[in-house]
C-alpha cells in the first residue's frame, strides 16, 4: 500500500528533526510506514486485515499495536479509515470467539488445526489472553479522543463490551463457571498448552479475571496476570466513558465501574509482594492462594509497560521499586551482554533480547541519558536490516528472530516521536 500523504507529512516533520542523529532517522524512515507499507489488506466489506508480518494471521493485540502510532492522524480521511477499519474487522472477531487471540483472514480453517477443542475455521490460534480483548477497545477509545467521531461507537460498542464483560465476569470464576480449556496436543514445549486437562493450575477468587495465555502466547504459571489485570482495569474505564458519553447506557456503564473496582481491588490485594532488596514490588502473576511468579516478559502489556498503559505514573513507587527488580539480574528474563542488555522472554533463547522491551525501556523512563542509551543500542543491533526484530542475541544481534514483524517497528516510530516532542533529540 503507498504511504498516505498525511503520514508521510508527519514522517517528514520528524525526520527533519533527527539530522543530528542519522541511524535513529533512517530506522524510523523504514519503521514508522512499515505497517501501510506491508501488512495492511483492505477487505470487501471495507474492513483492515492486518497480518503481524511472517505469520499468516491478525492478531488483536499485535493489530492494534501496529497501527496505534497512526492515531495523531485519525482527523485525516485516508487514516481515519485505515484505523477504523482494522476496529471494525476487530470487532467482528471478537463476535466470532471471544476466547480467540489470532485470526485467519477468512474460514479457510488454517492454522493450529489440532488443537483441542476443535476450534472455527476463522480461528488461527485459540490461546485466551485478556490483553487481546483490551487492546481493540484501547484503540477504539483512543481513536475516539483524535477523531471525536461517534458513530461506529453507536454502532457497534454495547454489543461487544457486552461480550467482553460476560467474559470477564466469568473468567473471575474460572473453575466454577468458565467453558474455556485449551491443549494442544502436538506441542514441543510445556508452555505452548494448559495442563490439568487444559484448566490450568488450580485460583482462588480475587475479583481478577483469569487468563490462560502470556502476552508473548506463553502459557501463564498462575491465572492471574498482573499487567493484563491493570490493561482490563484501564479499558473497563474507557467502556464506561463512551457507553456513558456516547451511547448514553447507564447501566452497562456502572457495570464496567463495578468490575473495575473488583479487578482493581484483587491487583493491591494480591499481586503486591514484599520483595527483601526492592521493597513493595508487583509479581507478575499469582493465583490468589499465596503463589506468584517474580519476573517480567518482553511482551506488552508488561509490568515494565504499567505507566504506557496508564495504570500508574512513572514516578509511582511501587513502579519505581518494581522496574529497579525487572532491569536487574534477579528478574530471570533480563540478560546483559557486548551490544545489549533488557528484557527477553521465555518465548525465545536464552540472552536473547527483545527490541519492543527495550522500546518500552525507553517510553517509561523520565531520564534523558537512559533514552539516549536506548536509542543508541537499538540503532546499533538491527543487523544492518533497517528493521527491528523479535530477539536477538546480547553477544551478536545478527542472530535473531522474525525478520517481518512490524509490532516493534511501530513501537519504535512511536517512541522516536515522543522523544522528539520531549526535546530528548535536541
Amino acid at each position: 500500500m503507498k504511504i498516505p500523504k498525511a503520514l508521510e507529512q508527519r514522517m517528514n516533520y520528524y525526520m527533519d528533526k533527527l539530522d543530528n542523529y542519522p541511524k535513529v532517522k533512517a530506522l524510523y524512515k523504514n519503521c514508522c510506514p512499515n505497517t501501510v507499507e506491508t501488512v495492511l489488506e483492505k477487505c470487501e466489506d471495507g474492513s483492515y486485515f492486518v497480518l503481524t508480518g511472517d505469520i499468516p494471521a491478525m492478531w488483536l493485540r499485535d493489530s492494534t499495536a501496529q497501527v496505534t502510532h497512526y492515531v495523531p492522524l485519525a482527523k485525516d480521511p485516508e487514516m481515519a479509515e485505515i484505523i477504523e477499519g482494522v476496529i471494525k474487522r476487530q470487532f467482528q472477531y471478537i463476535k466470532i470467539d471471544p476466547y480467540a487471540n489470532a485470526f485467519n483472514k477468512e474460514p479457510n480453517g488454517k492454522g493450529h488445526i489440532n488443537d483441542l477443542p476443535p476450534q472455527s475455521p476463522w480461528v488461527f490460534e485459540r490461546k485466551y489472553e485478556v490483553d487481546s480483548l483490551c487492546y481493540p477497545i484501547r484503540l477504539l477509545y483512543l481513536y475516539w479522543k483524535e477523531s471525536g467521531k461517534e458513530a461506529f461507537i453507536k454502532e457497534q460498542l454495547e454489543e461487544v463490551a457486552s461480550i467482553i464483560l460476560n467474559q470477564w465476569k466469568t473468567e473471575q470464576y474460572h473453575f466454577e463457571k468458565s467453558p474455556y480449556l485449551f491443549i494442544r496436543p502436538d506441542s514441543t514445549v510445556g508452555w505452548d498448552t494448559i495442563h490439568n486437562g487444559g484448566k490450568g493450575n488450580p485460583v482462588a477468587y480475587t475479583g481478577m479475571t483469569w487468563s490462560g495465555f502470556r502476552p508473548s502466547d506463553d502459557g501463564c504459571q498462575y491465572g492471574y496476570l498482573t499487567a493484563s489485570e491493570m490493561f482490563a482495569v484501564m479499558v473497563l474505564g474507557y467502556m464506561s466513558e463512551m457507553l456513558r458519553a456516547v451511547c448514553g447506557n447507564e447501566a452497562m456503564a456502572k457495570e464496567c465501574d463495578l468490575l473495575k473496582q473488583q479487578i482493581n481491588e484483587g491487583i493491591q490485594t494480591y499481586c503486591i509482594v514484599e520483595h527483601e532488596k526492592y521493597g513493595k514490588i508487583y509479581a507478575c502473576e499469582t493465583d490468589g492462594m499465596g503463589n506468584y511468579s517474580m519476573i517480567d516478559d518482553a511482551n506488552i502489556p508488561s509490568l515494565l509497560s504499567i505507566p504506557y498503559i496508564g495504570y500508574s505514573e512513572v514516578t509511582d513507587e511501587i513502579y519505581q521499586n518494581t522496574r529497579k527488580f525487572l532491569l536487574s539480574d534477579e528478574n530471570p528474563y533480563y540478560f546483559e551482554g557486548k551490544y545489549a542488555k533488557g528484557i527477553g522472554s521465555r518465548h525465545t533463547p536464552e540472552n536473547y533480547v527483545w527490541h519492543m522491551a527495550l522500546v518500552m525501556q525507553g517510553m517509561t523512563t523520565t531520564d534523558k541519558n537512559e533514552k539516549l542509551e536506548i536509542l543508541d543500542m537499538i540503532t546499533n543491533t538491527d543487523a544492518g536490516t533497517g528493521y527491528l526484530h523479535e530477539g536477538f542475541d546480547v553477544d551478536d544481534p545478527y542472530v535473531y528472530t522474525r525478520a517481518w514483524f512490524t509490532w516493534p517497528n511501530s513501537l519504535f516510530a512511536e517512541f522516536v516521536e515522543q522523544c522528539v516532542d520531549q526535546n530528548i533529540l535536541d
